[in-house]
């Protein structure tokens, strides 16, 4: 037993780093770093390449990639970007964090290369030094682990404790506002707080990296487990979340001790050991308290006076057009430009645009639950797989009409989304988005792993509807589909429901006010979200062929929400403008470029989700209404200029439409240009000529202004 203590004890103080790092930048940032895990790997990785590949001594490769690339990570991070979010919503600030987490192994990738690395060098010199402590074998590498968990709980104390940056940083997490009124720079304190932060990330991403092996995803799940210990910690005590890593791998290493190895439960029962202290620290929270946020208990009036309210831009024009951002008449032309596109499309990209739309059904989840609800879920993709899953199998071994099993795994998926919202529905939006996450990663590990759903890495075959045997009709099937459930979330907005759920992500307490049920609202939307995802995940297995696990992961999850950010959480044109371009490009990026460039689209993603700071509602809901609002002015100022622009605009589409037709075709675009032009410069020539100031018939006359009421002589 003694044995497995000790490398439980490894595990544990891995746990206890990571923890330690998530909450010292929570304490003074206000931000939950869920790029963490990415910031890990990018360290190790850098420090593989330096030890490994360029034969640098350890000690020197360390000090470069954990004590170099660590905190000037941290120091980048901040002052370009996490120093213009502290007064940000959660919303923002988890989905910004995402993005990086998106962006950086991509760029990791761009830089090192994609090779595999099976094993990967911890901080001991190779051959690793073994020790024997009663018995019982210790490697140098474990002996590190040790240190370093005791050196950084030892320095934090002891800093936190008794010296001046410390008594600052514990003013900053009482009341950032007053701290900031007393002298106290909150801004450089910050700084210094997340290059430690990242400075743990790196050193834990080397400690972890022989264990687990060298992969971006494997070392985030292990800092994923350690929100765990964050979340018991209520984001804020640095020795609870230590103290809560050190149990956690400890229990872990007693379980393998006491269960049968061989036995698939064991498996499970260590995969939910993270989601197992969630549950029981949450629990305990809510007993006494009643309910738990992370804003409790935190700062004074002027700290709560300054934080942001709401969930977004409670702007009337979010939601009340008919394609979700633009109007009826450009929606219209849109979706006739969708319905015609798979008809000049070949078979490989007719299958990569089929897939899109089903993607872009399970965006429209996303919109519901976070754009409209204003939750933050990041298990969309668990309830994606239950459709999907749940379609192959009813179908595969009951003989159900695969559309009404999509049908069915829809609803499967609603009362899991019931209970998740039920269930959240106490908590604050950051204990939401940690709880959703764990609970994905749960399902998962134990669920979605199981034989029925994982069938040997080939998962469960799905046929197409006798009617939609070709390729171009699915694609039409999955159009109908998007186009359904987009009509019926318009319809949803501009219902008394829609209004009183944007009533509710603007300001729960104020619409408890008017006697709107909060809760009511919020299970309601979980549901329809859970029904939602269902079908897409559904859609997307037909599209695919098969129900495999690996096309529902939660971190997967997590790309597909930054995809959607990137254009804009609440609007119908996005999704279906994210699910194509996730597919699309990647499917340009893959005959037409080389392959190092498919990495350039998920940087792509990972920066627009970051842009979200400066763009809430996305860059192509932004730039719509931008043009909106300049088509607007153009209008008032000048119709005639403005019924000339959309001529010329139209017939550029339609010489485009003529372009996808036949490549040969270029004279249609040069015509559409020149057509476009003359409108143009004719339209600028009567705006100049209604500017002008009309000549007087009498010499040194004033002309009357236009629009102005001349006084009239009565005499």
């Amino acid at each position: 037993m003694l044995q497995f203590i000790v490398a439980g004890l490894v595990l544990g103080g891995i746990y206890a780093i990571s923890a330690s790092g998530l909450v010292v930048t929570y304490q003074s940032a206000g931000i939950l770093n869920f790029s963490f895990g990415a910031i890990a790997y990018t360290v190790a990785r850098f420090y593989y390449f330096l030890n490994s590949q360029h034969s640098w001594p350890i000690v020197y490769a360390a000090l470069l990639s954990i004590l170099g690339l660590g905190p000037i990570l941290g120091l980048v991070l901040y002052f370009g970007l996490f120093r213009f979010m502290r007064l940000s919503s959660t919303l923002i600030k988890v989905l910004a964090t995402i993005g990086i987490s998106v962006a950086l192994p991509s760029i990791d990738t761009v830089v090192f290369g994609n090779q595999e690395i099976l094993t990967a060098p911890g901080l001991a010199p190779q051959p690793v030094r073994v020790f024997h402590v009663i018995g019982v074998p210790v490697t140098l590498d474990q002996v590190i682990v040790y240190g370093c968990v005791v050196a950084i709980l030892l320095a934090g104390f002891l800093i936190l404790r008794y010296t001046d940056v410390g008594l600052q940083i514990r003013a900053l997490v009482d009341s950032p506002a007053m701290t900031s009124l007393s002298g106290t720079n909150p801004g450089r304190m910050s700084a210094a707080v997340w290059a430690v932060s990242t400075t743990l990330a790196g050193l834990s991403g080397v400690l972890v990296a022989p264990i687990i092996g060298l992969d971006a995803g494997s070392i985030t799940l292990v800092m994923v487990a350690a929100f765990a210990a964050v979340i018991a910690a209520k984001l804020r005590s640095l020795p609870v979340a230590a103290a809560v890593g050190l149990g956690m791998g400890i229990v872990s290493a007693l379980f393998q001790y006491w269960l049968p190895p061989a036995s698939i439960y064991t498996a499970d029962l260590l995969s939910a050991i993270p989601f197992l202290v969630i549950g029981i620290s949450l629990a305990y929270f809510i007993a006494r308290s009643g309910s738990i946020d992370e804003l409790q208990g935190v700062g004074g009036a002027l700290d709560r006076a300054i934080t942001p309210q709401g969930g977004g831009d409670p702007s009337p024009s979010a939601g009340k057009t008919g394609f979700g951002t633009l109007s009826w008449k450009p929606s219209a032309f849109a979706f006739a430009g969708l319905l015609a596109l798979p008809l000049f499309l070949h078979s490989f990209w007719l299958g990569l645009m089929g897939q899109g739309v089903a993607y872009a059904v399970i965006f429209l989840s996303f919109s519901l639950v976070t754009g409209e609800g204003g939750m933050i879920w990041l298990c969309q993709a668990t309830f994606a797989g239950a459709g999907g899953m749940a379609a192959g199998l009813l179908t595969a071994d009951h003989g159900i009409p695969i559309l009404l099993s999509v049908f069915i795994g829809g609803l499967i998926a609603v009362p899991f989304g019931l209970i998740i919202g039920w269930l959240t529905i106490r908590m604050g939006d950051l204990y939401v988005a940690l709880v959703t996450l764990t609970f994905g990663l749960l399902v998962e590990n134990v669920v979605f792993n199981r034989a029925i759903f994982f069938n040997n890495g080939t998962g469960t075959p799905v046929f197409l509807p006798k009617f939609a045997s070709g390729d171009r009709a699915l694609v039409y099937l999955a159009i109908a589909v998007f186009a359904v459930i987009a009509i019926l979330i318009v319809n949803l907005r501009r219902s008394t429901t829609g209004m009183g759920m944007t009533a509710v992500r603007f300001s729960a307490i104020g619409s408890k006010t008017l006697g709107i049920s909060v809760v009511r609202m919020k299970i309601l939307m979980a549901g329809l979200a859970a029904f939602v995802a269902g079908i897409g995940g559904g859609l997307l297995a037909i599209t695919l062929g098969d129900a495999l696990t690996s096309n529902y992961t939660t971190l997967g999850g997590e790309v597909w929400l930054v995809v959607l950010v990137t254009n804009g959480i609440r609007s119908n044109a996005a999704a279906i403008v994210a699910g194509l371009s996730q597919t699309l490009l990647g499917g340009v990026a893959l005959v037409y470029l080389p392959k190092v460039f498919g990495n350039f689209v998920a940087i792509a993603f990972g920066l627009g989700a970051i842009a979200i700071v400066k763009f809430p509602d996305g860059v192509l809901t932004f730039q719509a209404r931008r043009v909106r609002s300049m088509m607007a002015q153009i209008r008032e100022s000048s119709p005639l200029l403005y019924s000339r622009l959309r001529g010329g605009g139209a017939v550029g589409l339609v010489a485009v439409v003529a372009l996808i037709i036949s490549v040969r075709n270029l004279w249609w675009l040069w015509l559409a240009i020149a057509v476009f032009l003359v409108n143009v410069a004719l339209g600028y020539v009567t705006l100049k000529n209604r500017e002008r100031p009309t000549p007087s018939l009498v010499a040194g006359e004033e002309a009357p202004r236009p629009g102005v009421l001349e006084p009239i002589d009565v005499r």
